[in-house]
């Protein structure tokens, strides 16, 4: 090919650009100075050179040994001589140019993120909280407990008999449900200070059960429901719930903090974080289920839950009647409203 093509060269010494002409013969560029300029002409070997690529808009900048480049003056012009080079263009680049390529590219990265966040993240934080251990939790669900105490929840005012009753009945629970063994587990009473807070039952990491006077007083002389509620909260316990969910939050740092066993950090800030979060769908059912489970174990029925999920939509009515937005504390451990497929659920395992 005898075709020139002008262009700028700059010769990695100076920043000042001098107009020079590409040929190309055989195997061999060669640049040679336009008049009036004064650098000497050199060849240099095609096969070593990284051709830029071809895009809708921005220039064509060609590197060179020694730190030397070449510009494109005229664009369309260096398009139109490369391709008489008989240089192909990767699918990637052509794909580029075309709207239907981009639109596929960008619906595959969708499809990948949505995919990698629904499936990949908790595969992950499975493995992470795995690795992460126990003692760790307990220190989380101290700090968490501490900073609860501080600003949401007030001492019980619960009577120490009935509390001491309950923590009996769902010792008696667990043990039944789990006689080889179950994860340590501590019952804490608290007063919501917030009416919005309301009837609660929270599973904090380590092991750490809190149950509000609202929850117990919601179904008056109704322990059974109450205890299907610490079932719930105990399946959030044992299989570490809220520390996948912090993982899945705090995926990277946790991940470097298991490789390193530092996780002083991700300690001290995990309040903050956990009290954004909020359990899966797929979390809230195996917790449903180890309910179901801990209340068969001591002859429960599950159906004590479809009257305790209707008495929580009463109390949500009304908060609303009232103008109060019942949601407006979103702690991650809270127990999540009735919903009919719960209900459903509960109702089915009653049945069964």
């Amino acid at each position: 090919m005898n075709a020139d093509l002008e262009v700028r060269f700059f010769d990695g010494r100076s920043s000042r650009p001098q107009t020079a002409r590409l040929h190309v013969q055989g195997d061999v560029l060669t640049l040679a100075p336009a008049p009036g300029e004064t650098f000497a002409s050199f060849s240099v070997p095609l096969a070593p050179l990284r051709w830029p690529e071809r895009t809708r808009h921005g220039g064509r900048l060609l590197q060179l040994p020694q730190g030397a480049s070449v510009q494109a003056i005229d664009v369309g012009a260096w398009d139109a001589w490369v391709a008489q080079l008989g240089r192909g263009e990767s699918w990637v680049v052509r794909a580029q140019q075309n709207w239907r390529g981009v639109a596929l590219a960008l619906a595959l990265l969708l499809a990948a993120g949505t995919a990698l966040y629904q499936w990949g993240l908790p595969w992950v934080a499975r493995g992470v909280t795995a690795a992460v251990p126990t003692r760790v939790d307990a220190l989380i669900g101290a700090e968490v407990l501490d900073s609860i105490d501080q600003s949401l929840m007030a001492p019980s005012a619960l009577a120490p008999e009935q509390q001491e009753r309950l923590r009996r009945a769902f010792a008696r629970m667990v043990q039944a449900a789990h006689p080889d063994g179950a994860p340590a587990w501590k019952l804490e009473f608290r007063r919501a200070r917030d009416e919005r807070l309301g009837p609660n039952a929270l599973a904090l990491p380590g092991g750490t059960i809190i149950l509000t006077d609202e929850l117990v007083g919601l179904l008056p002389g109704d322990s059974d429901a109450v205890l299907g509620v610490l079932g719930h909260e105990f399946g959030h316990v044992r299989l570490r719930h809220a520390m996948r969910q912090l993982v899945q939050a705090s995926a990277v740092g946790f991940a470097v903090s298991a490789a390193f066993g530092d996780y002083g950090t991700l300690i001290g800030s995990a309040p903050v974080v956990l009290a954004t979060l909020g359990y899966s769908r797929d979390a809230e059912r195996e917790a449903d289920a180890e309910s179901v489970r801990l209340m068969r174990a001591v002859g429960i029925s599950p159906r004590v839950m479809v009257g305790f999920f209707e008495a929580i939509e009463r109390w949500r009515a009304g908060q609303k009647r009232a103008g109060q937005d019942d949601d407006a504390i979103g702690l991650a451990f809270s127990s999540h409203p009735a919903t009919a497929e719960r209900i459903a659920f509960f109702s089915e395992a009653a049945a069964n």
